[in-house]
């Protein structure tokens, strides 16, 4: 089978017949089932048993719950009939597969062959974790992403910020491609493509075909064939060169400039771009049916914002391994990365690293004097009584008060204001917002519990 460890389960049915019997099958195929009681934690791949009775929000509710661990893999099974509504609820949901056990063929080689899948996939995303570093959901989620799409054989189209490893995630793609005998990842940065110089850098050309054209020059898509093409930034390709690529794909043939023999080349195309391809289609500036050849699947590669619970491991990757510092890393220093903003994504992280690494000497640990003058906070305002803020501070507070609430009423109300804004800020991460008020978790716990906050 492939598959070796245990998978839990949590029942929403009370056909008790009918699961005992589904139960029996998966145990009798070699599939070894846990129970998930009340207070467990879910790890791995598991199984939800519903029905058409079961109340789709409890359902919803456990799997929201189970959503905060970023290594849970769920297949919703369902012993009776369920509508198409609750299929796609249940997707919404973060369940990786739903089907009705007695309405499809096999059933129990659909739940083997997915946790199988599950169990490789898996092991090939802690390799790619020791490269594409991150332990986040939405990291995890996307090293998952990455995995399928190298394992398929279409086109991908990247997308993300600047500084979020587009070139980075596009060579693992390679290096994942299961092709037999690939040849290399050939690169080329559309930003630097030089305008009436451009064709010659994708298809080449022949001696004589313009000036200084000296010889005969293999371009990009024949350095590529039988490996991979990266366009990187394809979004700034020029229009009459993005018609000469559509035919390059859909034919697999190209000519060199100045020649008018056709050439074939078999390559798999990786595209990545920090435009909206689909908005500059529709302003004219992309050719729509070159962005549907090229994005056979699609990645969005998250920003450092959305995925801030990775900066401390980003941040040790980039000291240990590009720097060598063995030397411990000082609780304040942390402090100061995590409430810092990075609107160049990883690389303004590894590049502010960099500068760290270079100021700090000695043996001893890596402290905030360490941190050059030029990226401090700025200090404006702190430890005066006219603080950012305080003007519209003031007035939220009159405006309490002229309502008859007392200083006990609007001291809650501020705090719980406080627990929402910073868990919102923190994308939902409670750990995070916790650091920022300087609060236990468990508060923000018992905050989101309340329901005033809803992630």
């Amino acid at each position: 089978m492939g598959f070796k460890s245990t998978v839990w389960f949590q029942t929403f049915t009370h056909q008790h017949g009918l699961l005992a019997d589904i139960i029996g099958q998966l145990e009798a195929s070699g599939i070894e089932l846990a129970a998930l009681h009340m207070n467990d934690f879910p790890t791995g791949a598991g199984i939800i048993f519903l029905d058409q009775d079961s109340k789709l929000a409890e359902v919803q509710e456990a799997m929201d719950a189970f959503s905060f661990y970023s290594d849970t893999r769920i297949i919703a099974v369902s012993v009776g009939r369920l509508a198409s509504t609750s299929t796609w609820a249940l997707l919404r949901s973060g369940a990786a597969e739903v089907f009705a056990w007695f309405e499809v063929e096999k059933p129990v080689q659909i739940v083997a062959s997915r946790l199988a899948y599950w169990a490789v996939l898996e092991e090939k995303v802690v390799d790619l974790q020791q490269r594409l570093v991150g332990r986040s959901k939405c990291w995890i989620n996307t090293l998952r992403q990455l995995v399928d799409m190298s394992l398929s054989n279409c086109q991908v189209l990247i997308m993300g910020e600047s500084g979020t490893g587009k070139e980075l995630v596009a060579q693992e793609i390679h290096r994942l491609d299961p092709r037999p005998n690939k040849r290399d990842c050939v690169v080329v940065d559309c930003t630097n493509l030089i305008p009436g110089l451009s064709g010659s850098e994708l298809f080449g050309h022949e001696k004589g075909a313009f000036t200084n054209a000296i010889s005969t020059r293999d371009g990009a898509l024949a350095l590529a064939h039988e490996g991979t093409l990266f366009l990187d930034e394809l979004g700034e390709l020029p229009l009459p060169l993005q018609a000469e690529l559509l035919r390059a794909l859909q034919e697999g043939t190209y000519k060199r400039v100045g020649s008018n023999t056709w050439r074939q080349a078999s390559f798999r195309l990786v595209s990545a771009t920090n435009r909206d391809l689909a908005e500059e289609v529709r302003k004219g500036r992309f050719r729509q049916d070159l962005y549907y050849r090229i994005s056979g699947w699609t990645c969005q590669l998250p920003p450092l914002r959305e995925r801030k619970e990775d900066i401390v491991v980003l941040a040790e990757h980039f000291f240990r391994e590009r720097h060598h510092i063995q030397q411990p890393v000082d609780r304040q220093v942390y402090d100061f990365l995590l409430l810092r903003d990075y609107p160049g994504n990883v690389r303004e992280l590894q590049q502010l690293i960099n500068r760290i690494a270079n100021k700090h000497l000695g043996e001893g640990p890596i402290t905030l004097g360490d941190i050059p003058r030029s990226d401090w906070p700025d200090f404006a305002g702190f430890g005066t009584n006219e603080g950012p803020g305080t003007p519209e501070l003031e007035i939220g507070v009159t405006s309490l008060l002229y309502r008859g609430l007392g200083l006990k009423e609007i001291k809650d109300q501020v705090t719980e204001i406080a627990k929402k804004v910073a868990i919102t800020h923190e994308n939902g991460n409670l750990k995070l917002a916790a650091h920022r008020l300087g609060c236990s978790e468990r508060i923000l716990q018992m905050h989101r519990r309340s329901g005033e906050v809803v992630s």
